[in-house]
């Protein structure tokens, strides 16, 4: 059986009366490349803002390394605005009755026999359902919320690059990596005030060097991050989040800008470092070149629900994906 690195049950993000992302479930095993992709709005890099304490979701319940690291339910005024499904999963008033308009269909029934055998079917179906939420999570029947920052998040092993790149843009390339790197430090405010710590900062400056070279940006290592070209600037985030240590790296379209050549060598280039570093790898990407030759499995999402979940070949096609984003020839 494969071990799920990222576990996501049941997101639901909402902004006012938006619902951005709804009752999104998926997993991520390990060693794995995963794609999720979908049209522009669907909600993609909101699930990964979700999933890396950016934001903190309406309802759902996230896993990382089969530890729960995210959970939250509606409360306070979005509970009485919440359009989501499964509002009470991870609350103490939970009992197992997903579809309360199933049970209102049953009310209906005519034939008191019927509606007795119908009521009985639910409530085996309710039982069911509330005995697997309390296998699948410790914390289930309470009201309890764990909402962690992003750096306790970059912390547990999740590193990610962003959608629009956000780096230290005065700082020099060097120094960008090197403030990763102190994630990991191995130091203390003590050893740092008596700089005790010369061994620990050689290390971080000679393993971020390290890095610099494996990107091909060594030479560029005195210059101001924001003053690089828009690829280069790609490949230092990529570094930055690299010196973390992560064991999840999340991609939210680095190959956005790139030409098809430039793509090509992005998508062997994130093979290398998964199978270097021993990664996992989710991606957000438009590109579908990049996405049908690299990845293992690919996520659909539209409007923010799950439409399609397979293999490349599966989902390339599937009717709903044809139809909701990746269109026909003409």
């Amino acid at each position: 059986m494969s071990e799920n690195v990222l576990r996501i049950e049941n997101l639901t993000m909402q902004f006012g009366g938006v619902v951005s992302v709804n009752g999104l479930s998926m997993e991520v095993n390990k060693g794995e490349f995963v794609a999720l992709i979908g049209p522009n709005g669907a909600g993609k890099t909101t699930a990964f803002n979700c999933v890396t304490g950016v934001y903190q979701p309406t309802n759902g319940r996230i896993e990382f390394m089969g530890e729960t690291i995210v959970r939250n339910h509606p409360q306070g005024r979005m509970a009485r605005q919440y359009m989501g499904e499964r509002a009470t999963l991870y609350t103490s008033a939970y009992r197992g009755e997903d579809d309360p308009e199933a049970l209102e269909a049953i009310e209906r029934e005519g034939d008191g026999e019927r509606r007795a055998q119908l009521r009985a079917q639910f409530d085996a179906e309710a039982r069911e359902r509330l005995e697997s939420a309390k296998r699948r999570d410790p914390d289930a029947l309470t009201n309890r919320v764990i909402a962690p920052t992003p750096d306790r998040i970059t912390q547990l092993g999740i590193a990610r690059t962003f959608q629009n790149i956000r780096l230290f843009s005065s700082l020099s390339v060097f120094d960008n990596v090197l403030i990763a790197k102190h994630m990991r430090a191995r130091q203390n405010v003590f050893s740092a005030t008596l700089r005790l710590n010369r061994r620990e900062e050689r290390r971080m400056r000679e393993e971020t060097m390290a890095l610099l070279e494996e990107q091909d940006l060594a030479r560029f290592k005195d210059e101001v991050a924001g003053s690089l070209p828009y690829g280069l600037q790609r490949r230092l985030e990529i570094a930055r989040a690299l010196a973390t240590e992560p064991r999840l790296l999340l991609l939210d379209e680095p190959a956005a800008g790139m030409n098809p050549q430039e793509t090509q060598e992005l998508g062997e280039f994130i093979v290398k470092i998964k199978e270097k570093y021993e990664l996992t790898v989710f991606m957000i990407e438009h590109h579908m070149d990049l996405v049908m030759q690299f990845c293992d499995r690919i996520y659909v999402i539209d409007f923010g629900k799950l439409i399609c979940e397979g293999s490349p070949e599966a989902v390339r096609a599937d009717r709903r994906v044809i139809d909701a984003y990746l269109g026909v020839v003409e």
